[in-house]
């Protein structure tokens, strides 16, 4: 039996990839990337954008892996674009309704590109209290948007 996206994305995050590496690599359905080029492209994503807390990466990393699924239309890019800003729009809303915040700092309280925020990160455990949680809620919304 095949595992579920949310699996796969903690399985890759506790193997020490970021956040959205996790969710893209383990979330997108294979047109055209390997999970390898995947986890490449969405290496500097993590912990908001290079660690400087803008949007979580396990968000990014869907959005990413949405825009991968949806694919895109060489006959009217400018309605994919309208259909997908409306998906990508509806997930940041659930993923903000869920976790009260859609930004790295917010949701961590750290600040990740100082010692002292990786430190702060460190000693509370947010690894696996929190962003393991995010990356599992992430690539779920990915899966249930089919």
């Amino acid at each position: 039996m095949e595992k579920k996206a949310s699996e796969r994305a903690v399985e890759l995050f506790h193997a020490h990839y970021n956040c959205a590496q996790s969710v893209y690599a383990a979330s997108a359905n294979g047109n055209g990337m390997s999970e390898q080029q995947r986890l490449a492209v969405s290496a500097a994503f993590g912990g908001g954008m290079a660690r400087r807390g803008e949007v979580c990466g396990a968000l990014t990393g869907a959005l990413m892996a949405l825009g991968e699924k949806r694919g895109i239309s060489e006959c009217d890019p400018t309605a994919f674009r309208a259909t997908l800003y409306k998906e990508s729009d509806e997930l940041m809303t659930r993923f903000r309704e869920a976790n009260g915040a859609i930004h790295c700092r917010a949701l961590t309280g750290c600040k990740l590109n100082t010692e002292e925020g990786q430190k702060r990160f460190k000693e509370l455990e947010l690894h696996e209290k929190l962003c393991s949680k995010l990356v599992a809620f992430a690539a779920d919304e990915i899966e249930k948007m089919h």
